[in-house]
């Protein structure tokens, strides 16, 4: 059964966004993906996207969005009018003040234009998690608190302590989340929600209608705002679609198994040769993806729209080549009729 609807009546209303993990493909270095990403941002900014968003990662070979603040005051420097966010920002790794100073300071350069995306996962292995807390409790045990404190220094409430470049600089601010636990804390808070369906597909409907169904108006917004992350690869035609994905196929494979690489190109990925317990590993990768030629994936996200009423769908495209990743959000742009933004 299809979630109630509670955004836009129009499936081409929907907010299309961009989520960004800064890939670092074998044989490349993290110098040209960051450079990369400024290109991203400045492609669909002409295209129509309404956000940017980097996810922090980190002890990743083939990833180089480890520090989103820094990223994100580039991208926002090299951009006009696209939102620039965190999607996210693993709050357990932080301490609440510098988040909020950090923040605070990206909002006042660029106001109106930051969002901060917020996790309550450390979003890495135990030992990394390890080496960036300050000190050895667990994750989710200083949410809460950190989430309240957060909040104060933006609101310049809090009993003790003065953040000023964040007092009166409030981001927009997100729950993230893979779980009904942000789900739940987003609806009672009012803020706007964001859904992990890119990697946790299962779990997105009740995720969405506990959120829904908790939602409490707030100085924040005054109905829920719901979005999900999408997995897409588009190209012209469906078997150039699936030739693309082989490397994003393979990284997921060693991800699970435990040994991280860098995206490998096509052709190598072509000629492995997977057993039939890596073709299941896979199997649940290729769940929430979406792919194929425009009117394959606009039929696709389509159906995602009308499933989860959702308000927007953030695409992520993790493919060997930038022009290839380029192409797929012009692809996608063309087909969800986005208006460019000189056009705007």
């Amino acid at each position: 059964m299809p979630l109630p609807h509670n955004g836009p009546d129009n499936r081409s209303d929907v907010k299309l966004s961009v989520l960004d993990l800064a890939p670092v493909p074998a044989g490349s270095t993290a110098a040209q993906a960051l450079a990369n990403s400024v290109e991203l941002a400045q492609h669909v900014e002409r295209l129509g996207y309404t956000r940017h968003w980097v996810a922090e990662h980190h002890n990743m070979a083939g990833i180089a969005s480890s520090s989103p603040p820094v990223l994100i005051a580039h991208l926002a420097v090299a951009t006009t009018t696209l939102r620039i966010g965190a999607g996210g920002v693993m709050l357990p790794n932080h301490a609440a003040l510098t988040v909020a100073e950090q923040f605070g300071t990206l909002e006042a350069f660029h106001p109106g234009r930051i969002d901060l995306g917020l996790g309550r996962a450390p979003g890495t292995d135990p030992l990394t998690a390890a080496a960036l807390r300050r000190n050895t409790r667990e994750a989710g045990d200083e949410f809460p608190t950190q989430l309240r404190d957060l909040l104060d220094y933006f609101a310049g409430t809090h009993p003790q302590i003065i953040a000023a470049t964040a007092a009166g600089n409030r981001p927009e601010m997100w729950l993230l989340g893979s779980s009904d636990y942000s789900a739940h804390a987003a609806g009672l808070l009012g803020l706007p929600f964001s859904f992990a369906h890119h990697f946790a597909s299962a779990g997105t409907a009740q995720a969405l209608q506990t959120y829904r169904e908790s939602f409490r108006p707030s100085q924040f917004l005054e109905q829920p705002y719901s979005m999900i992350g999408v997995p897409v690869i588009c190209a012209p035609t469906s078997d150039d679609a699936t030739y693309l994905s082989g490397p994003s196929a393979l990284s997921f494979l060693n991800l699970r198994q435990g040994r991280p690489i860098q995206m490998c190109s096509p052709e190598e990925a072509a000629q492995h040769e997977f057993t039939p317990m890596e073709r299941e590993i896979v199997r649940g990768w290729h769940a929430p993806l979406v792919m194929g030629d425009p009117q394959q994936v606009r039929t696709q996200l389509d159906d995602l729209v009308d499933r989860f009423g959702v308000d927007e769908l953030m695409l992520t495209t993790m493919v060997y080549d930038q022009a290839d990743r380029l192409r797929s959000y012009e692809l996608v742009a063309e087909a969800w009729n986005l208006a460019p933004a000189a056009a705007a």
